[in-house]
């Protein structure tokens, strides 16, 4: 796959002044403080350390959670996480484009990095425009003097069009980071390349991106098989005809799904052989499993696929060359009910299949597994991957497209 887009190799950043926009959004301790993850700072660590070895002066822009969230801090506490993982001191600003921020910009030296404030304390981060738009604001009329590139490693964000994702591409030469590059070569090379039997395990609870990609795949003819788990699985038991119970069917309501279920009924009558859904879930009853088939679900919540879906879905994978999955198949977090995932993360790890496994609560669930070596790829980005997947535009990547016709070298 041609890359439409400048990477770092494009740009000779020796003495240059780079601002590096990174995804180190990370788990922590609303009570200490204390970062509780530090694998997406782990992923950044080359993009960073590639750029200070080649003597480019760097500016790190990230965020942290969102307003409202118990999560939603400074980014001290991250500088002093990369700076142990570098070996190479990050310094922190705790502001974005003040006049501290701006003097300790001015005073990098190259091969140094400065760490910014949560961008997301910069209320215009928040806002949805245009390219055009973004460039205009504070963020960008500040910063963008100060810097001779712009370069955008925040894959797991990158179907954001927020103004420290693309506003900076407008009137700066911008470039891919490592990890932009990496995931993007990887996700859209092995669907251009797909083996037959190519199997689509798709479950968790962000339904509408899983069906989506369900219509994208069957339409154009990626997907041979599409297994359906959690809440997907729901919504197309639904719209088969089955009886869920009222709890679930209050869940899918919950959740502004609705709407979902006219869509899966057109699916399943366009591709019924190969939408698979459950024969049978698992049920929480007083606190216990109780495994049934779909026919007799009760009003009691559906926390995993059943036994029996389990073994037939692991069957289908182990026989598959390509494989992506989104999403874990039930409530894994409880370990009565996280036979479903684990079954078919085992079934991923032990197939010879070229397999990607989608970020969020399945990739966790895999490297909580110690599978993220048996499995080609586990992506840093659950949305950006899913939207892939959906065959849609990602905003971030679509600015770095247009940068380049606009900067081409």
């Amino acid at each position: 796959m041609a890359l439409n887009f400048n990477t770092i190799d494009d740009f000779d950043v020796e003495g240059k002044t780079v601002l590096l926009r990174i995804d180190i959004n990370s788990p922590v301790d609303p009570n200490s403080g204390v970062i509780l993850d530090d694998n997406r700072m782990k992923l950044h660590a080359n993009t960073i350390s590639e750029l200070a070895r080649k003597g480019a002066k760097v500016i790190l822009l990230a965020h942290q959670s969102r307003p409202g969230k118990k999560d939603f801090t400074t980014l001290r506490q991250h500088s002093k996480v990369l700076t142990q993982l570098l070996n190479r001191k990050v310094r922190y600003v705790d502001s974005i484009f003040s006049t501290p921020a701006i003097m300790a910009i001015n005073n990098l030296n190259p091969g140094e990095v400065l760490l910014l404030e949560n961008a997301r304390f910069f209320s215009e981060e928040s806002l949805k425009r245009s390219r055009e738009e973004q460039s205009n604001s504070m963020m960008v009329k500040y910063l963008s003097p100060l810097i001779d590139f712009f370069v955008n490693d925040a894959f797991a964000a990158a179907h954001r069009g927020q103004v420290s994702l693309i506003g900076f591409t407008v009137n700066t030469p911008s470039a891919a980071g490592r990890v932009m590059e990496y995931e993007l070569k990887t996700i859209l090379n092995t669907l251009d390349n797909v083996e037959s039997p190519c199997v689509f395990a798709l479950g968790g609870m962000k339904a509408d991106d899983s069906i989506m990609v369900c219509e994208n795949v069957c339409r154009n003819g990626t997907a041979d098989y599409v297994l359906t788990s959690g809440l997907v699985a729901n919504i197309f038991l639904v719209a088969a005809g089955y009886n869920i119970g009222v709890p679930n069917m209050d869940l899918i309501k919950s959740q502004g799904y609705l709407d979902q279920i006219e869509k899966c009924k057109g699916l399943l009558k366009e591709f019924s052989d190969q939408i698979i859904i459950p024969s049978d879930v698992a049920l929480e009853i007083d606190g216990e499993r109780v495994d049934v088939s779909v026919d007799n679900i009760s009003d009691n919540p559906i926390f995993d696929i059943g036994k029996e879906t389990s073994a037939s879905y692991a069957k289908s994978l182990r026989n598959a060359k390509t494989i992506f999955a989104n999403g874990p198949a039930g409530v894994f977090e409880d370990p009565k009910f996280s036979i479903g995932t684990e079954d078919i993360i085992n079934a991923i790890a032990s197939s010879d299949a070229y397999s990607i496994i989608g970020g969020g609560h399945i990739g966790a669930a895999t490297i909580g597994m110690g599978y993220e070596n048996k499995v080609d790829h586990v992506s840093s980005g659950g949305g950006a991957c899913i939207n892939l997947l959906a065959g849609k535009k990602l905003d971030a990547v679509e600015a770095l497209i247009e940068n380049r016709k606009k900067f081409h070298n």
